[in-house]
C-alpha cells in the first residue's frame, strides 16, 4: 500500500462521517415531524405497548419511590422547586389527557402550567405533592385496566402528537424520572 491511499482512505472516512452528520441534521431540520413521530414511535408508544396497565402502574409506582427519594435528598433552593413544581404541573396535566382516554372529561387543548402547584409553596410540600399526584396517577392506571379505551384511542399532546393511554404512562413516567436527575441535594449545589 503506498503512502497516498493510506491517507485517501482516512480522508473518505471522514467525508463518509461528515456527509451522514449533514444527512442527519438535513434531515432533522426538513423532516421534523417525522423525526419527532419516530423517536414518540421508539421511546413511548413501542415499548408501552407490549406492557400491560398493571406493568406500566408498577412501573409508575417504582419510579415514583425513586422520584419521591431524589426529592427527599434534595436541598431546599428555589431550582429544586421549580424542578419538582414542573414535574408535578406536568403529571397532573397528563392525567386529565387520561381522563379523556377514560372517558372522564372533554379534550381540551391547554397547558401544563395552571396544574403547577402555586408559588410560594415548600419543598416539604411539595415532596408531599409529588407522592400524592403519583399515587393518582397509579391510580388512573388502575382505572385504565379495570375499562380499557377501545383499541386506537389517543389523546393529543400539544408537542408530541397523539400519544395512546399506555403512551401517556411511560411519558409521565419518563418525564418525571428525566426531570427528577437535574434536583440537588445540599452538598451538590
Amino acid at each position: 500500500m503506498t503512502k497516498r491511499s493510506k491517507v485517501f482512505v482516512p480522508a473518505v472516512v471522514t467525508v463518509a462521517s461528515v456527509g451522514v452528520a449533514a444527512g442527519a441534521a438535513l434531515l432533522a431540520r426538513n423532516r421534523k415531524d417525522d423525526v419527532k413521530d419516530f423517536i414518540v414511535a421508539q421511546v413511548f408508544e413501542r415499548p408501552a405497548a407490549r406492557a400491560s396497565y398493571t406493568e406500566l402502574g408498577q412501573a409508575l409506582e417504582r419510579g415514583g419511590n425513586l422520584i419521591a427519594g431524589r426529592a427527599a435528598r434534595a436541598a431546599d433552593t428555589e431550582a429544586n422547586r421549580g424542578t419538582l413544581t414542573h414535574i408535578i404541573g406536568i403529571e397532573r396535566w397528563g392525567q386529565n389527557r387520561l381522563r379523556v382516554a377514560l372517558g372522564q372529561r372533554e379534550f381540551e387543548r391547554d397547558e401544563h402550567h395552571p396544574y403547577k402547584p402555586p408559588a410560594g409553596v415548600t419543598l416539604r410540600e411539595l415532596q408531599d405533592l409529588l407522592s400524592q399526584t403519583r399515587s393518582q396517577t397509579v391510580d388512573l392506571t388502575r382505572q385504565l385496566h379495570a375499562a380499557p379505551p377501545p383499541e386506537g384511542t389517543t389523546v393529543e399532546h400539544n408537542s408530541l402528537g397523539p400519544l395512546t393511554p399506555k403512551g401517556w404512562l411511560r411519558y409521565l413516567n419518563q418525564h418525571a424520572d428525566l426531570e427528577s436527575r437535574r434536583l440537588r441535594g445540599a452538598k451538590e449545589g
